[in-house]
């Protein structure tokens, strides 16, 4: 079967079959298939949409490319579970929820990605830590998560192949936003790993991809309607940076004061919670959303997750000590100095999405795939909405690897913002409760 003929009759707005969707991802993984056929299946799909049967029979076609994780050999203690983002500024969310589940006694498989564009990857962060390998084999991948709990490592050669190369060509081809290839890329990654239950994380606003609640909405409800496993899906909010940091070593020192408790950002806290919680009770840890809650709060206060992370981070190569000595490890930026605004006045709104690029530009993400990340430059102590600021009181503090870059961060940073008088709506950082 001809690939261009697959191409061709969904250009043309027709149902592919189960064969042919799984006919093209087998040249996608094998290399029949050219890097000009996928851009051109990709667009044919973003222009005509997929149906039900077709989105389910693509997800299932990109899952079993490669291998599928079978836990029945690791005599697991609770079941394996996770969340998957659809990415935002300063969503450090998954290096929270990772140690805290696995405190309460799942296993956590994370199989997570890169910054792109304006949003920040996990991998990367971990990668601020001296020592951490992101890139470990299926087998050393599973005895860390048997042995920890949890694991937070980069895609593998053996898992959904077809997928990272066909997400590598939308990347480049203006084909990114599109809901089957969206639901399929996420779904045949997590179904690889040989998840019990999933969470999504459906970010909405000006620094996510889906920037309105329709958008939002229906990828969510796709992604549930096509998982086979039990899938859960929260929409939140995406209008602020998530958390008071955004960059590499500077969120992983945010994580660390949020698990040791030294500092919590409350909109943070309650996300983080909260899918936690969720997914407690679809691997039958806890029967209720309450009793749920109650538990991540516990190994929370009892230092539990904590020690999970630094047992993690240990594990994968990183320092023993990095919980007790985070600045010993931790690159610093040269430069650290407070942004003010000019006038005195309330915080009202933030184009979440530039402050994002903003942090690009100072080298904490990459133009393009082979830029080098600078682990120690960001944005920290960002004012919430609803702050006001003044002399004494700053929109967040640069780092910056000199005082170039921080002045031309300083002044995109005061574009970014908007200040005023009067209320505002601070917004809830769950939109919509579950799907």
């Amino acid at each position: 079967m001809l690939p261009q003929e697959i191409i061709k009759k969904k250009r043309d707005g027709l149902t592919l079959t189960t064969e042919e969707l799984n006919e093209f991802v087998r040249g996608v993984t094998d290399e029949s298939v050219s890097e000009a056929q996928i851009a051109a299946f990709a667009m044919a799909v973003y222009f005509q949409d997929m149906t039900f049967d077709e989105c389910r029979d693509f997800t299932f076609a990109m899952q079993h490319s490669g291998d599928t994780l079978d836990w029945s050999d690791c005599d697991l203690r609770g079941p394996v579970i996770d969340k998957h983002s659809t990415g935002g500024v300063g969503d450090k969310v998954s290096l929270m929820l990772a140690p805290i589940l696995a405190a309460c006694g799942a296993h956590v498989p994370m199989i997570s990605g890169r910054g792109l564009g304006h949003t920040g990857g996990t991998l990367d962060k971990l990668e601020a830590i001296p020592g951490y390998n992101t890139h470990i084999d299926v087998a050393e991948f599973k005895r860390i998560t048997r042995k920890v709990g949890c694991s937070i490592i980069g895609q593998t050669a053996e898992l959904a192949p077809a997928d990272k190369r066909i997400y590598a060509t939308r990347d480049i081809t203006a084909t990114v936003d599109c809901i089957p290839l969206i639901t399929a890329s996420i779904l045949s990654k997590k179904l690889a790993a040989g998840l019990d239950a999933l969470i999504m994380d459906v970010k909405c606003g000006n620094g996510a991809f889906a920037n309105n609640p329709d958008m939002a909405r229906a990828l969510a409800k796709n992604i549930v309607k096509v998982s086979p496993i039990p899938t859960r899906a929260l929409i939140t909010d995406m209008n602020q940076v998530l958390g008071h940091s955004a960059g590499n070593a500077v969120e992983i020192r945010e994580t660390i004061d949020y698990l040791t408790g030294d500092h919590v950002d409350t909109r943070l806290h309650e996300l983080v919670k909260r899918l936690a919680a969720e997914l407690l009770i679809m691997g039958n840890i806890e029967t209720d959303l309450n009793s749920a809650l109650n538990k991540v709060q516990s190994v929370l206060d009892n230092g539990q997750a904590a020690e999970k992370f630094s047992f993690m981070t240990s594990v994968h190569g990183g320092p023993a000590d990095l919980l007790d000595n985070p600045e010993d490890y931790l690159e610093r930026a040269p430069i650290i100095e407070p942004v003010f605004v000019p006038e005195a006045g309330t915080l009202t709104a933030t184009a979440c999405r530039d402050i994002g690029l903003i942090v690009v530009e100072l080298g904490g993400g990459r133009r393009k795939s082979t830029d080098p990340i600078d682990h120690s430059v960001g944005l920290t102590q960002l004012a919430p909405l609803g702050t006001h600021l003044d002399s004494q009181t700053p929109l967040c503090l640069v780092h910056a690897k000199n005082k170039e870059d921080f002045e031309q961060a300083k002044a995109q940073l005061l574009k970014a913002v908007t200040v005023g008088d009067g209320k505002v709506d601070k917004g809830q950082s769950i939109i919509t409760e579950v799907i």
